[in-house]
């Protein structure tokens, strides 16, 4: 004998989820076509500069070819193979590895304390001092590097003849012309012509954190070191996981200081990958006997741009299992 089935009352009209008429593609395009007018001018230039020279120049990394007329010389893969194989592309690899390895921790660190004293809202002329700091940022690095070799050069008032006059050296030293200090000295300017970038960043992070929680820490004795440890960085984490990505790529492509600066000299004591690609592509650097070979040149941007993706997920996964770590730890 079967129990007998309880009737089921119909559902309320009121207590139906009311759920949005999705809106189509077209439509969604229609609705937002100004904003897509806006930004056609960045997307044309982005597809015509970057996109398409992109993959234009795929296809030359298969033949030996010194940009003039058409390629014709058909090689394959060895290219690459020889990109692999060849010492002084690892050789610029390591100069770059230890422009960033350099660079990157001491210009964080130094933009972080800028961004936490210009933020101090008790600070007079601070929008003055911003402005100050940001300019580098927004100059040429090609007329920096001009400036620089004026400064640094051996004939004229430069900084020799003030090292001299102040006895802190004993004769003149050729800056850039010596190994021992050029890659250095480039090190240096490019810390000091990139710091605006992060100085901003990290004050927009800084910015973004609520001052109440800093008065609730005064109010509970935390002196100011406590509250940069226990507010200041936990609150900065995800803002300061995207500058830090950002300033290690931009620093793995330092070009523009390097080519004015040096050239890849002295005796390749200073050559990075970017200008190594140049000078594959173009000819000529402080090693004779470099001739044009776009092909070359192409397949050595390829090889590195996929070391850079390769390290660049490698960060990601990294941080993405520091991050689990600590939220397995804050659980517990």
């Amino acid at each position: 004998m079967q129990a007998p089935t309880l009737p089921t009352e119909p559902k309320a009209a009121g207590h139906q989820r009311y759920t949005a008429p999705r809106r189509s593609l077209w439509r969604e395009i229609r609705a937002n076509a100004w904003s897509y007018i806006y930004v056609t001018p960045m997307l044309v230039l982005l597809l015509f500069f970057v996109v398409y020279p992109t993959f234009a120049s795929l296809g030359y990394t298969l033949y030996q070819w010194n940009g003039i007329g058409d390629p014709s010389t058909y090689v394959g893969l060895d290219n690459f193979v020889r990109v692999m194989h060849d010492p002084f592309f690892w050789s610029a690899f390591l100069h770059t590895f230890i422009y960033t390895l350099v660079l990157v921790p001491i210009q964080l660190l130094l933009a972080l304390a800028l961004a936490l004293v210009l933020n101090n809202p008790k600070l007079r002329f601070a929008s003055f001092y911003r402005s100050v700091y940001f300019i580098p940022a927004v100059t040429s690095p090609a007329v920096i590097g001009v400036v620089i070799q004026l400064i640094l050069s051996n004939f004229g008032d430069n900084l020799n003849q003030l090292l001299l006059s102040t006895h802190l050296i004993h004769e003149h030293i050729d800056w850039l012309g010596d190994p021992r200090f050029a890659l250095g000295i480039i090190i240096v300017i490019g810390i000091w012509n990139t710091l605006g970038y992060n100085m901003v960043y990290f004050l927009a992070g800084l910015q973004t954190i609520p001052s109440e929680l800093y008065e609730a820490a005064s109010i509970d004795g935390a002196n100011s070191i406590a509250r940069f440890f226990t507010i200041t960085i936990p609150l900065l984490r995800a803002v300061g996981l995207v500058i830090l990505i950002l300033a290690i790529l931009g620093s793995l492509q330092v070009f523009d200081l390097v080519l004015v600066l040096t050239d890849g000299g002295p005796y390749g004591a200073t050559e990075v990958v970017n200008t190594y690609i140049y000078h594959q592509a173009f000819g000529g650097n402080a090693r004779a006997g470099v001739q044009p070979n776009v092909g070359f040149a192409s397949a050595a941007s390829f090889f590195y741009g996929l070391i850079l993706l390769g390290l660049s997920v490698a960060q990601l996964l990294i941080f993405r299992y520091i991050n689990r770590q600590r939220a397995i730890e804050s659980g517990q």
